[in-house]
């Protein structure tokens, strides 16, 4: 029997069950004469009235959210290659022979992918996730009514898959951002967004769980998953689309589904609103994301007795067990020690490293935070200043260490350089580290042009260097890729 006469006859058997009850209650007391009359139930009931109200129509929600919800269309331009042909040396040897010259030229195709975006304010900025933008070199955003603008990326976030791009248009239908703090498990949600390059498409569903953490973004350094799950279906193409409550409120942005096919198979990925607002604000205010730094190592979760008897850690039921802590950390400055147990987070109760990443990741190196902690059965709550990854570098440290701190290699640039790309002169970014701010803060890639530091003209190394000892706090470092005709502004903030 296959499985689809499997759930046919699975069906017809509830249909005959039924059937044989109704048939039973006519009866008489067919009943009773099997199983004799008892004064008490077999089961208790306590009948509490109707269930909560939940709404049944979504038409409110959907005719509010779909007009903020756009498609968005990109092109990873080709580059041209010198190397060996695909065929092998034989027939790169053949071309040779006839057509002369050097290594032949061999054109990769273009690659051409699609997503969604949500319309954040009505000028023109557009959330989406970075994943839908990444390296494209052309992007096309299409409205719900169907109007096409090109795009520019304004800046990326690999740690959470967010990126904000803008065109140039103006009264928009921005949509109304709700607070995703308040989302409660069993909620009704709708995700929008133009999933198999189809037109905009509403599903519904509720929030199955909150703070999930799948392991999943593998883009950034530095990694945070704190996703609200739903089961409603969201398939390729979705990416960068809306999850809205019933008010049409936007709670999350989807970013990923759960799937051993790459298509929908029973649950999706949303990065809450509150994360999202912080990093997209961060983008637009300074180029990146300013992050601060926590300074704690956390015990694995979902350790055994066993295992956590090898390891030394105590016994505790909730919270954060604090495995370590940086000793220039944050935590550590507070007065947070090893085997402490971290309750709350501004007042905000955690229990996985997924719940307190996202309260971390909404703030920004100088924050104050509160921390809540348990020692040896004792509660207690210090204020925590936070710091960035790499520690303080405005005014304490020489242009050259703050070189050094970046994480980079670089050349001044020659005339002959800067006349090809229009620019009076600048610094050459030549290498970046896997370990600096530059790798850590930003998504720079080596070939980048520094044109100005905090808004000071730099064109040599040292210049580069005085315009840094110069800076506190936040500043930009702005400059160019040759041959993209566009300015490009990384924000930087270390503390």
């Amino acid at each position: 029997m296959n499985k689809r006469n499997l759930i046919a006859g699975g069906l017809m058997a509830a249909a005959f069950t039924a059937g044989a009850f109704a048939f039973s209650g006519k009866a008489g007391n067919l009943y009773d004469s099997i199983a004799p009359a008892s004064t008490q139930p077999l089961i208790k009931t306590a009948y509490t009235g109707a269930p909560a109200a939940q709404p049944v129509d979504f038409e409110q929600a959907a005719g509010a959210a779909v007009p903020s919800v756009v498609h968005i269309k990109t092109i990873v331009q080709y580059k041209q290659v010198a190397g060996q042909s695909p065929f092998g040396d034989e027939e790169d040897d053949i071309f040779r022979h006839f057509f002369g010259g050097g290594p032949r030229q061999f054109r990769n195709p273009e690659q051409r992918a699609s997503g969604s975006g949500v319309i954040i304010s009505d000028d023109g900025y557009i959330v989406t996730n970075n994943h839908v933008v990444d390296n494209a070199t052309d992007v096309t955003v299409t409205l719900n009514d169907h109007k096409n603008y090109k795009a520019k990326v304004i800046g990326t976030d690999p740690n959470t898959d967010l990126a904000l791009i803008k065109i140039d248009a103006k009264d928009l239908p921005a949509i109304a951002i709700g607070n995703s703090d308040e989302v409660k498990l069993g909620q009704w949600v709708l995700a929008i967004g133009y999933p198999l390059n189809l037109d905009v498409t509403v599903t519904q569903g509720i929030i199955s769980a909150k703070s999930r953490n799948i392991g999943i973004n593998r883009q950034g350094s530095a990694p945070v998953e704190a996703f609200l799950q739903t089961d409603a279906a969201v398939n390729p193409g979705s990416s960068g689309g809306a999850l809205v409550n019933t008010n049409g409120e936007l709670i999350g942005i989807n970013a990923a589904i759960a799937s051993p096919t790459g298509s929908y198979a029973g649950y999706a990925y949303s990065i809450p609103a509150n994360l999202m607002k912080k990093v997209i604000n961060d983008i637009k205010q300074f180029g990146s994301v300013q992050r601060g730094y926590l300074g704690i190592s956390m015990a694995p979760e979902n350790l055994d007795e066993a295992q956590k008897k090898e390891l030394g850690i105590k016994d505790y039921t909730n919270g954060i067990y604090v495995a370590g802590t940086d000793p220039n950390g944050a935590a550590a400055a507070a007065g947070i020690k090893q085997g402490d147990v971290i309750t709350k987070v501004n007042n905000t109760t955690v229990n996985t490293g997924a719940q307190i990443s996202e309260q971390i990741a909404r703030m920004k190196p100088g924050d104050k935070v509160s921390l809540t902690f348990n020692r040896n059965g004792s509660e207690s709550t210090v204020t925590a200043t936070l710091k960035g990854k790499m520690g303080a570098i405005a005014g304490t440290r020489s242009g050259s260490a703050i070189i050094e701190s970046l994480g980079g290699e670089f050349e001044g640039l020659s005339r002959q350089d800067a006349a090809k790309i229009g620019i009076a002169g600048g610094v050459r970014v030549t290498d970046i580290s896997e370990e600096g701010i530059l790798a850590d803060q930003t998504n720079m890639k080596p070939g980048f042009v520094i044109t100005k530091a905090g808004g000071i003209p730099v064109r040599t190394v040292d210049e580069l260097k005085a315009a840094l000892s110069k800076q506190s706090g936040n500043f930009q470092l702005e400059g160019t890729y040759p041959g993209s005709g566009r300015i490009y502004y990384y924000g930087i903030n270390d503390y």
